[in-house]
């Protein structure tokens, strides 16, 4: 398949189920919008154009779709699916190629899925490719009537159809491919007697089917094309989209303890020997090396984790954390745009932001970089081999020399000399025998003497 491709997506309903003021086709699958998951896979075809059709909030789908080259039209009214694919006419004034009408309410068909619809038109003799598909229950779906050879003789909507046609389980998940050539004046006859009154857009097969030329089926998992109206189905399909990716992660490698407790985002990369305990939330922009090990109830988003690395458990890497080779951070410590060195070691309670650990340094308990004044904020350096006592704060724009040590319980306000002793805090002192007598100074008073 060689010809131009254009990819129109139909995305004006109004999805009142959702009950949002967020569009429909941006609510998130695996932390990206759904509109985003198709067209991204319909990207892998280097369209020469793709519109999205829409209705009401129009501006928060230019938002978003804003550098992917996609253009934005509006349907109003909305009559129908043949109605809504009309309006990408203008948008695609001049385009000879083929055209694949997807919905932005259907995110997970696959490339390979669109290639198979668009090879179908290769013969000359077929004007559309329809995909179909087999539920398990096949409810209120149109259906599909086609011989053996997956030839269409008739597409029928379920309101429309009779018992037989209605006991026919291949159904038609309403996307298409058709020539440019075809699908406009095919468009412009489609007619509304029908029992919604709507132009629907399976009548361009029905209307090629009377012109003597074939349609064809391509079928398809029913996962592949799960529509979202609802909350509820939003969940089914992010539910469906986790099992496949827990499969794809163990096919390459990855080793996850309770597959079902680890959440991927679409984008995470995880290398070979990787360990993944229970509870852990990957969002947007992780990347995990070889022989990680990721502990139980962490969350990672925007990360970096070197090989052989540890994290958790009960750990945050918030975005711009980098974690070298070796690295450990360890349980209820939080890293935000801070890079730790190989063999670096945070291992608890503490906040690490904003700044550079060096390889090798250990940085105590309850430790934290105070990187903000409220205005702006500043960064901490923290030299190889360095020793940061527990519960120590170091209060940036501040630098810790290489191997230096800052004892237990200190405020570290001024940079550190390598290989120094910065000890701050007041110098202890006693009073013999004070608890004794305070303890019975209050002991009396609690007895009303």
């Amino acid at each position: 398949m060689t010809r131009p491709v254009a990819a129109v997506v139909l995305a004006a309903g109004m999805g009142t189920r959702m009950k949002s003021d967020l569009h429909k086709v941006l609510h998130p699958i695996a932390g990206r919008p759904m509109l985003m998951h198709l067209l991204a896979s319909v990207d892998a075809l280097a369209p020469a154009a793709k519109v999205v059709v829409v209705g009401a909030r129009r501006e928060q789908v230019e938002a978003a779709v804003a550098e992917t080259g996609a253009s934005v039209v509006t349907q109003e009214p909305q009559l129908g699916t043949a109605h809504a694919v009309l309006q990408a006419k203008a948008a695609l004034a001049g385009f000879d190629g083929d055209v694949l009408v997807m919905f932005g309410d259907v995110p997970l068909v696959k490339t390979e899925t669109m290639r198979a619809m668009l090879a179908a038109l290769d013969d000359a003799d077929v004007a559309c490719a329809v995909l179909g598909f087999r539920p398990d229950d096949a409810a209120a779906y149109g259906r599909i009537i086609a011989r053996p050879d997956g030839v269409i003789e008739k597409m029928v909507e379920f309101k429309d159809a009779s018992a037989a046609e209605r006991a026919v389980t291949l159904c038609n998940s309403g996307l298409l491919a058709v020539r440019s050539r075809d699908l406009w004046p095919l468009l412009a006859r489609v007619g509304n007697d029908n029992a919604a009154g709507e132009y629907y857009l399976p009548d361009v097969v029905t209307l090629a089917t009377a012109d003597g030329r074939r349609s064809v089926v391509v079928e398809t998992d029913a996962d592949e094309v799960a529509g979202i109206n609802s909350r509820a189905e939003l969940a089914a399909v992010e539910a469906s989209w986790q099992a496949a990716k827990r499969q794809e992660m163990m096919a390459a490698g990855v080793s996850l303890i309770d597959p079902s407790m680890v959440w991927f985002a679409h984008d995470t990369q995880v290398g070979r020997d990787v360990v993944i305990e229970p509870g852990v939330f990957f969002g947007p922009g992780v990347t995990v090396g070889d022989a990680a090990t990721i502990r139980a109830f962490s969350h990672l988003e925007g990360a970096t984790v070197g090989p052989k690395a540890e994290v958790g458990p009960y750990a945050r890497l918030r975005p711009g954390a980098k974690l070298g080779e070796k690295s450990k951070v360890g349980n209820f410590v939080e890293v935000k745009k801070a890079t730790l060195g190989t063999g670096a070691k945070v291992n608890h309670l503490t906040y690490i932001g904003d700044a550079d650990i060096g390889a090798s340094a250990n940085v105590g308990a309850g430790t934290i970089t105070c990187n903000y004044d409220g205005f702006f904020k500043y960064r901490t350096v923290v030299g190889e081999g360095a020793f940061i006592g527990s519960n120590s704060s170091l209060v940036a724009p501040v630098t810790i020399g290489a191997g230096a040590i800052v004892a237990a319980g200190s405020v570290v306000t001024r940079d550190v000399t390598a290989d120094a002793l910065a000890l701050v805090r007041p110098e202890q002192t006693e009073k013999v025998g004070w608890a004794t007598k305070f303890r019975a100074a209050m002991n009396a008073r609690k007895n009303g003497g």
